[in-house]
């Protein structure tokens, strides 16, 4: 069996703690030999992780495209705004890429990267995960298998917490459109790509709706200041304070997740003094109602798919529980379904007429994304050996969902509806 060698591009929470321990898992069938990253703690750590020699930590992407060809692939976790630089400059080198959704920040430079693998005869593929989680894929095959008969609406939410929404989408790296993306595609081309995928036709018509309505400073409580650590009123009612958010003073029952704790601050092991220290000047020690963040904090599409079959999508991040609910309706029976963080995965079928049940937990599967990040892993390896999988994809095939989020934001700000 063939072993593949990969250099890794941003060693932050995606690359080291989604991607990196499958080679830790699997040596005989996937290693990292070089890392690059401009943060020296996170490219260090890394490195000394997965063995790899100092002359091979490299500061930045650059550095490793002015080096001789060191790897047949490259796992490029980069921020958004710096893929398709990045990319490009990679599959010119020689690389083929395992690329962080979402691909661009725009239509243009997602088919242009399309084309320029094309072009070149690289494999690019699109981190879409949740096509190789054992409860998408039960979906899939339900759906696929004609027992809910023919799809006639789907209703489909992604329920962004209250916590991952300050965290992410307010005081994170996505909070602003002009430094990131549109919620829309950072969030969702996932679930985009598996609405695609699932019903196996196109979306021709797009309508949406949506913006930012809490997270704004006419919110703010009384006197609150820029930042949770300059003292403020609210603090021990607030939801968002900083320091208990971040585990900087007692919690209260709360457990900050790792993610978090790791994009905060860049260890897992910081004494709560130290992260107080941090959040003084930490983004993620701003108040949440006087942060930059323009994206919005809800959001639905309404979408019309070849034949006639609707679909309702909602965002939001105002939930209680991080997850995804499901509704799939169809001529024969109607499908429920719960992919929810912390709780068992569950789907349930109810038939037209008789109203018999079936209950089918599909596992959770022990990495990232209920299982995805590893199945995601092994696929890439597979397209690399050039073997295929039902899930497989491609970066021309991950382009229908990219540029349905375009869309949709095309659709939210004009009050049109978008025609595909």
């Amino acid at each position: 069996m063939t072993h593949i060698d990969a250099v890794l591009i941003g060693a932050g929470g995606r690359g080291a703690h989604a991607y990196g321990p499958f080679a830790i898992a699997h040596p005989e069938l996937f290693s990292f030999v070089a890392v690059a990253d401009p943060d020296a703690a996170k490219r260090n750590a890394f490195g000394h992780q997965h063995e790899i020699d100092p002359p091979h930590r490299f500061q930045s992407w650059q550095d490793v495209c002015a080096q001789p060809q060191m790897a047949r692939a490259a796992v490029n976790c980069t921020q958004d705004r710096m893929h398709v630089e990045s990319t490009l400059a990679l599959l010119r080198a020689g690389y083929d890429v395992l690329l962080e959704k979402p691909m661009a920040t725009n239509a243009a430079d997602c088919v242009a990267l399309v084309e320029e693998a094309e072009k070149l005869g690289r494999t690019l593929q699109i981190c879409h995960v949740l096509r190789y989680t054992p409860f998408f894929n039960s979906i899939y095959d339900i759906v696929n298998s004609g027992e809910l008969g023919e799809i006639m609406t789907i209703d489909h939410r992604e329920n962004v917490s209250w916590w991952h929404m300050s965290h992410s989408f307010v005081r994170g790296d996505w909070g602003n459109e002009a430094e990131s993306n549109p919620m829309i595609l950072a969030k969702c081309c996932h679930d985009l790509d598996i609405l695609i995928w699932t019903m196996g036709r196109a979306v021709r018509k797009v309508s949406s709706f949506g913006s930012l309505a809490h997270y704004r400073p006419e919110n703010a409580p009384a006197a609150a200041p820029a930042r949770c650590t300059d003292g403020c009123p609210a603090e021990q009612s607030c939801i968002w304070f900083a320091p208990r958010v971040y585990g900087a003073e007692r919690s209260r029952g709360w457990k900050t997740p790792r993610f978090m704790v790791f994009k905060a601050f860049g260890s897992l092991d910081m004494p709560a003094k130290q992260r107080l220290e941090a959040l003084k000047t930490s983004p993620y020690g701003r108040c949440v109602y006087h942060s930059n963040n323009d994206v919005v904090d809800r959001q639905v599409i309404a979408m019309e798919f070849d034949g006639g079959a609707t679909c309702t999508f909602t965002m939001h991040g105002h939930s209680d529980v991080e997850g995804r609910t499901m509704r799939w309706d169809g001529t024969k029976a109607t499908l429920h379904g719960e992919f929810l963080e912390g709780k068992p995965h569950q789907l349930r079928i109810v038939q037209h007429g008789s109203g018999k049940t079936k209950v089918i937990r599909p596992a959770a599967g022990l990495s990232g994304h209920g299982g995805g990040d590893e199945g995601l892993m092994h696929d890439f390896v597979k397209a690399l050996k050039g073997e295929t999988s039902p899930q497989q994809t491609t970066a021309r095939v991950s382009l229908s969902s990219h540029l349905l989020a375009f869309a949709a934001e095309e659709s939210r700000k004009t009050g049109q509806t978008v025609m595909l």
